[in-house]
């Protein structure tokens, strides 16, 4: 087995709520200086710097998966990875069909940049990313299937735009095995109160928006090999370590 470090978390300045500074190029940079095994770009809504991300993880030996935090129409956040950047590409085009289309207004929300491989912006998205799709959390189940990923509900513990706070339980017939906790400490509280979560892999990461905010190698999954479906399965399937 593989122990390799992990953030599955991080914004880039296709998010609007990300700094400019967090584009493809500096993203993997910082994972590479940090010494991270393993990294998810995972815009609001969005997979379209993943291209660049992967291309250029893949130069510096860091294993990229193509991933998106989905705002689903009861805005619960949840954490979307797949096995290959075509599956999230198709994904990313479903997802926008049924995003509510409102303009950005970059002088508010920020700004929504695409980047190539060489770090030059080759397109800005003008519909604001963080808005609900019209997507419901009891779909992903067979959605994800359909597109060869996994779901995580995101940062389950904060106050908004969680799985328990926005819906305010665990719906009886989930079937999610993972789910992502921002404060690792809160674990035991969370799992105590929510039994469901006794059966599930819990995981953290940073939830970067800046460059410095990008996890240090603290957290870690066993894993059979570096082949990214390996990965998807420990995920979903092995409790996580820290160092």
């Amino acid at each position: 087995m593989l122990k390799l470090s992990y953030d599955l978390h991080i914004h880039s300045c296709l998010s609007p709520c990300g700094d400019d500074d967090m584009t493809p190029a500096n993203i993997v940079g910082m994972a590479a200086l940090k010494n991270l095994d393993v990294i998810a770009v995972t815009d609001h809504n969005a997979c379209r710097n993943c291209p660049a991300v992967l291309t250029l993880a893949g130069r510096q030996n860091i294993i990229a998966i193509a991933g998106m935090e989905l705002c689903t129409m009861e805005e619960v956040h949840v954490l979307c990875l797949f096995s290959c950047l075509e599956d999230a590409l198709e994904f990313d085009a479903y997802v926008y069909s049924r995003l509510i289309k409102i303009r950005n207004k970059e002088g508010i929300f920020g700004k929504q940049q695409v980047y190539d491989a060489e770090d030059r912006i080759i397109a800005t998205e003008p519909y604001l990313l963080i808005n609900a799709a019209a997507i419901s959390f009891d779909e992903l189940e067979d959605l994800l299937r359909e597109f060869h990923g996994i779901y995580i509900p995101a940062h389950i513990d904060k106050s908004s735009n969680s799985l328990l706070s926005n819906l305010g339980f665990i719906p009886p017939d989930s079937k999610f095995r993972c789910a992502e906790i921002k404060n690792i400490n809160k674990s035991e509280e969370i799992i105590r109160n929510n039994p469901y979560l006794t059966g599930c892999n819990i995981i953290t990461n940073s939830d970067a928006h800046a460059l410095g905010l990008i996890n240090e190698p603290v957290n870690f999954l066993d894993t059979r090999s570096r082949d990214i479906k390996d990965i998807l399965k420990a995920i979903n399937s092995l409790k996580q370590s820290r160092k």
